[in-house]
């Protein structure tokens, strides 16, 4: 078992970015190039995410929120306008309708998965008889796939759009008539929302990015990430041009309210290692992700310690790896074991805190406990154990052992 200088086991957190020599290598290229932002790393690795999972356009953007903010405003979603999300996941799946003015509205979870209930949103969108209901965010939590397809044609009857919150599951498949398909390739959604924070699969210190089959939409967003700023298609004729006609060359137009989004050069240099690790990265959490099953199986009954279920013909991403623990059965709370555990270098930490009961949407929606009981059952047993690809075999086995401890099993 690796141990760190001190002599101590090496500190195992939740979940961690793995850079290579070869990512330092291409950020220091773009520190001594003549651009760190807005110069040609960020369309090239737009092309790589376009290549990698099959959508036509790519648009990066700061981070997984502004991404999702960009897809609502990119959709003209405002006050008066509802979106629908789950209540299992960060904030932003549905801030980004708050931010335009849109209301929030939840659907409860499938208590084995925690993914979106379909069943639920089908009574949503049937109760939706004024049509108010303009997007549905759905969010492929921890990494799994959901019904995507199934999805999209519950929208598309409902003239709703789906602004797909993949920012868990870059590299995620699922099947649909006989036939595979990559989260974020466009074909049931009409945006797909990524994110690159350290402890995502690529990891860019901060970023993000919208695929899309749309490239109206795409446009959009790439004005929308740069204050709506027009070089092309200007307005005030009498500021816009020269004597001779030409356009004056310092000048520029701002059509709509945009917001400063963008991408830096050098994150988007970092990026494309990344990318180029993703299938790498992937096959290691499915690993871990297997080990993980076979040693909890082994240590816990399934009342005591549980992962979440998979989903038939879909190819799990694993951003984490959620168990669900009957604390009050074993005598313990989830304090004390997350305490535990971090007293013995392992990191822990609760994916989420359902979002209707915030004090925002509690004041704002209405929302109380009660509301979600699937979604707030779930919350009482969750826990999130190590997940990213530099795990060891041994340093899987010791989680386990030391939570077995914690749950004094051992």
């Amino acid at each position: 078992m690796e141990k760190t200088p001190t002599g101590k086991n090496k500190f195992l957190p939740y979940g961690r970015q793995h850079i290579f020599e070869n990512d330092i290598e291409a950020v220091i290229s773009v520190l001594k190039s003549d651009w760190i932002t807005q110069g040609p790393r960020v369309p090239a690795f737009e092309k790589a995410l376009t290549e990698t999972l099959g959508a036509r356009s790519a648009v990066a953007c700061a981070n997984g929120t502004a991404a999702l903010h960009l897809c609502t405003m990119a959709l003209g979603i405002g006050p008066g306008d509802v979106i629908v999300t789950t209540p299992i996941s960060f904030l932003s799946s549905a801030n980004c309708g708050r931010f335009v003015g849109a209301e929030v509205r939840f659907v409860d979870i499938e208590p084995q998965t925690a993914l979106m209930d379909i069943e639920e949103l089908k009574g949503i969108l049937s109760e939706d008889t004024a049509h108010k209901i303009k997007a549905i965010v759905p969010v492929h939590f921890g990494g799994q796939p959901l019904n995507l397809p199934e999805i999209y044609k519950m929208a598309l009857a409902h003239g709703a759009q789906v602004i797909d919150d993949a920012c868990h599951a870059i590299g995620g498949t699922y099947s649909y008539d006989d036939a595979s398909f990559r989260i974020g390739d466009g074909n049931f959604t009409d945006l797909t929302v990524f994110s690159f924070h350290p402890v995502k699969h690529i990891a860019m210190g901060e970023g993000g990015a919208i695929t899309t089959n749309n490239e109206e939409l795409a446009e959009k967003m790439r004005l929308l990430r740069t204050h709506d700023i027009h070089k092309e298609g200007l307005i005030n004729e009498d500021m816009a041009y020269a004597p001779n006609g030409e356009v004056n060359p310092w000048y520029y137009e701002m059509h709509d309210l945009g917001y400063n989004y963008r991408l830096t050069d050098f994150q988007a240099a970092l990026g494309l290692g990344q990318i180029a690790r993703l299938d790498w990265s992937l096959k290691r959490r499915r690993e871990i992700a297997d080990l993980y099953r076979k040693l909890i199986s082994e240590k816990f009954t399934r009342d005591e310690v549980s992962p979440l279920s998979t989903v038939k013909g879909t190819e799990h991403a694993y951003h984490l790896f959620v168990v669900q623990i009957d604390f009050d059965s074993i005598g313990t709370s989830r304090a004390e074991v997350m305490n535990y555990l971090r007293r013995r270098d392992i990191g822990t930490q609760v994916h989420y805190i359902p979002i209707h009961l915030q004090p925002y949407y509690r004041r704002h929606s209405g929302t109380r406990p009660g509301d979600f009981p699937n979604a707030e059952k779930y919350y009482e047993k969750a826990l999130s154990l190590p997940m990213y690809p530099d795990l060891t075999d041994d340093d899987v086995t010791r989680v386990v052992a030391e939570l077995a401890a914690a749950l004094k099993n051992d």
